[in-house]
């Protein structure tokens, strides 16, 4: 039985990964579990569509046991966790996307069903029902002039149950569900790019949400990660896991240099980096650029723990995860 090591994914990984990204995946894999264990915190930062990818079959879990401290995703991820949530059975999969012709995608369109790849997120049985309950939370608020970040107004949704009724996967497979459960800290920059972005700015032009402002931007947000970081650096290690690039990873990891250049104030740098992307390495691109240019903006010391596995991150992430959990 040396094929599958000890039995578990961890066992497998170590008896077989022993070379190129399948070696990094390891060694990242290892450093993310011994930081954590030491004490260590960390952020996870999430971009691309992993929520529709359905990450929070092991996410949720790393949650759960405290492994994951804050997380940083894109509006997309913060609201498509709760689309599949509540409209699973309604998705469509396709696995022959590559031969879709323009015409076989606006018939998809016409049917309500938006592609992210291979998969269609129904446009009724998820982002509408979604929207209907948010937009109660959001003329609340409205009303008694009390702002939200976009995160909170999607926590309050579901702790209020109201979709109790109505999930269509198992709970303890949405992330977002155990984030809210937790009142874990989370971060959005640019939420106004996503669907519910969209609606909410709808609902302003409608005349039904008064104040732009009900929902908190990217500033305050950025605001509040400067407050957690300080507070949190002071006592604990502070890791940084990054899946994809773009904002969701360039927004969280600029909180050191603003702290240390911006306000002259000593906190650590981050104490672990790990980014999963299939981005090449080329000229200006942030998702592509290696760890050690981010040494130079002051995000990463000389000696941080500096890992790059250039792989699909729906095959690499659930697997670091297994292994920090011990599967």
């Amino acid at each position: 039985m040396k094929f599958l090591g000890d039995g578990k994914i961890s066992g497998f990984m170590k008896e077989h990964y022993k070379h190129f990204n399948a070696a990094t995946l390891v060694d990242a894999s290892e450093a993310y579990k011994k930081h954590v264990e030491s004490g260590g915190k960390m952020m996870v930062t999430l971009a691309g569509a992993m929520s529709t990818a359905e990450l929070g079959k092991s996410l949720a879990e790393m949650i759960r046991q405290d492994k994951v401290h804050a997380i940083t995703c894109t509006g997309a991820n913060l609201e498509e966790d709760v689309f599949n949530l509540v409209a699973h059975k309604h998705y469509k999969r396709v696995p022959h996307y590559r031969q879709l012709t323009p015409q076989d995608e606006k018939k998809l369109c016409e049917a309500g069903l938006n592609r992210v790849t291979d998969t269609c997120i129904p446009e009724e049985e998820a982002m509408r029902r979604v929207e209907s309950g948010v937009i109660e939370l959001w003329k609340k608020h409205d009303d008694a002039g009390t702002p939200r970040f976009p995160h909170e107004y999607l926590y309050e949704l579901l702790k209020s149950g109201k979709f109790a009724g109505h999930y269509e996967i198992d709970p303890k497979d949405s992330w977002i569900l155990a984030a809210a459960e937790k009142n874990l800290p989370m971060y959005v920059p640019g939420w106004e790019d996503s669907t519910l972005g969209n609606m909410f700015v709808s609902q302003h032009f409608k005349g039904k949400i008064k104040n732009l402002l009900t929902v908190k931007t990217g500033i305050q947000y950025m605001e509040s990660l400067v407050r957690w970081y300080k507070a949190e650096s002071a006592k604990h290690k502070i890791g940084f896991f990054q899946i994809g690039g773009g904002i969701a990873g360039d927004f969280p990891i600029c909180v050191v240099p603003l702290i240390i250049q911006d306000l002259k104030q000593s906190v650590p740098f981050w104490s672990y980096f790990c980014q999963i992307s299939d981005s090449t390495t080329s000229y200006g691109s942030y998702s592509g650029a290696v760890p050690n240019e981010k040494i130079t903006w002051g995000k990463l010391d000389s000696d941080t723990p500096r890992f790059i596995i250039e792989s699909d991150a729906t095959i690499v992430a659930p697997l670091v995860f297994a292994y920090v959990l011990g599967w």
